[in-house]
């Protein structure tokens, strides 16, 4: 009973220990920088047939990410993090040529460039600027627009997830 009792208490004790680490952390796998807030600056579209409906999305994509995988609070302007950028390319190109009497694709790809500018006021020697690329092939007997937004979803998903663990995730 008397071990049991010292057990207990030195857990107690330990237990801050344990979970504080070194640095601030958080269970989200981020690493904030004690920073409290975050923007996000409107990703202009510089990519010919990037559209500004794709290039809000991307922005919502990117708010919506980094208030589900942080602790951070959206800040409209001036947040202790930020991101701003460009959508710098938006192109189709078939993948899988078949070949025969007339070679035709089986698959097309969309891929879309974001060049991001992330800052932390915080801890500026983090702060980058870099292009972030990602894809996703689809049929080519399928008509771009009509699963053209579906496309975005995955690729969004994709690039955000990239741009938080680059900038959040110290990876």
């Amino acid at each position: 009973m008397f071990l049991k009792n010292i057990t207990s208490k030195i857990m107690l004790i330990l237990m801050p220990v344990f979970f504080s680490g070194c640095g601030i952390y958080s269970f989200t796998g981020g690493q904030f920088s004690g920073a409290k807030t975050f923007s996000v600056g409107y990703f202009k579209p510089q990519a010919g047939l990037a559209t500004p409906l794709y290039a809000q999305r991307f922005t919502e994509s990117m708010k919506d990410l980094l208030l589900a995988q942080s602790p951070l609070k959206l800040s409209e302007n001036d947040g202790e993090l930020t991101y701003s950028g460009s959508i710098v390319d938006y192109s189709t190109a078939p993948v899988a040529i078949q070949s025969g009497a007339a070679e035709t694709a089986s698959l097309n790809r969309l891929t879309i460039s974001v060049k991001v500018k992330y800052e932390n006021k915080l801890e500026p020697d983090l702060g980058f600027e870099r292009t972030f690329t990602k894809f996703a092939d689809f049929d080519a007997n399928q008509d771009l627009f009509s699963i053209e937004e579906s496309l975005w979803g995955l690729i969004n998903d994709q690039l955000t997830q990239e741009i938080y663990n680059a900038s959040l995730g110290n990876w």
